[in-house]
């Protein structure tokens, strides 16, 4: 494992759009699915970026309405989801009913509150290689990983990667229910 100055920081606004760009242009309607209502803020490094609005909460979503989820990376944002008990338990849904999720950078850390990476083999940005091993998951270090619908990348130079195999996943829809521990998405049934 690798840690350097580089490090993405903040929620990046590219690792949630270029998903969810991806994901649309293949049919999905999707939905930005936050803990509270109004809008989040994505970050370039420490600087604040983009705002983008958000479509529901987590208090007002059910995973029968999603076909899969996608949870972006940086690292503010993703470090606040994993502490909401909500997301967290959405995400245990999403994966208890077998459907596509897709990951990147330090998205993860829902994924390891969520206890859904055990068994499982994912990348992520290098510097949560021992918080996945912690958590039962095999972290390898590359562009992007299929794992039972799983899908993850490491950083914004692999979306292109990370984001055909999302639109694969998600057009081969659910899989067997946790399989080894399951998975969500964003994108509601038409």
């Amino acid at each position: 494992m690798r840690c350097d100055d580089r490090s993405p920081r903040g929620a990046s606004g590219v690792e949630l759009t270029t998903p969810r760009e991806a994901v649309e242009k293949a049919g999905a309607t999707t939905h930005l699915i936050a803990p509270e209502a109004g809008e989040v803020q994505a970050f370039n490094h420490l600087d604040k970026s983009t705002t983008f609005a958000v479509d529901r909460t987590v208090a007002q979503v059910d995973v029968d309405d999603y076909d899969g989820l996608v949870l972006p990376g940086g690292v503010a944002n993703p470090d606040e989801l994993r502490c909401d008990e909500r997301a967290v338990r959405f995400v245990q849904e999403i994966f208890a009913a077998g459907k596509p999720v897709g990951v990147i950078c330090h998205g993860p850390w829902t994924l390891v509150e969520a206890d859904v990476v055990r068994g499982r083999t994912i990348t992520s940005w290098p510097s949560l290689y021992t918080d996945i091993r912690n958590a039962g998951g095999n972290w390898v270090d590359q562009e992007v990983v299929v794992d039972h619908g799983l899908v993850s990348s490491r950083k914004p130079d692999d979306l292109p990667a990370c984001c055909a195999k999302l639109v694969e996943e998600f057009a081969e829809g659910p899989g067997p229910a946790a399989a080894p521990q399951g998975a969500a998405a964003s994108a509601p049934r038409a």
